[in-house]
């Protein structure tokens, strides 16, 4: 059985691959889907897995802030902010992020990911 510690970390590593676009190691089970306001954006891991380290819409990200996490059961829920690469007359698109990751403590893998975004400007 896994710890609330190391299925944090298994989400954790998720938002890591975010920003540096690296996600070989991201625990995704091979049928891990991601739902993003209502629609699905992510339809295996390995689709996960591809998307993050090389997908356009993933590489606009330069950083996120440091999660907030809370365990539910088997949820681990991530309140978190991306923050963009371009900019515009010094102001940037930016994501306040609220994802929940289906981590059982019996296979501390991801197997699903529904997430939320309320865009923002930043300076």
């Amino acid at each position: 059985m896994a710890t609330e510690v190391e299925r944090i970390a298994a989400a954790q590593s998720y938002i890591d691959a975010l920003a540096t676009h690296r996600a070989d190691g991201v625990p995704f089970t091979p049928d891990c889907v991601r739902i993003e306001m209502g629609l699905k954006t992510g339809r295996s891991g390995d689709h996960l897995r591809r998307s993050l380290n090389s997908g356009p819409q993933f590489k606009l990200i330069e950083q996120c802030t440091p999660p907030k996490f809370t365990v539910d059961g088997d949820h681990v829920r991530a309140e978190f902010d991306v923050l963009t690469k371009p900019r515009l007359f010094g102001r940037r698109v930016c994501s306040h992020v609220d994802e929940t990751f289906l981590i059982p403590a019996d296979d501390p893998r991801i197997h699903h990911i529904r997430a939320s975004l309320k865009p923002f400007i930043s300076r």
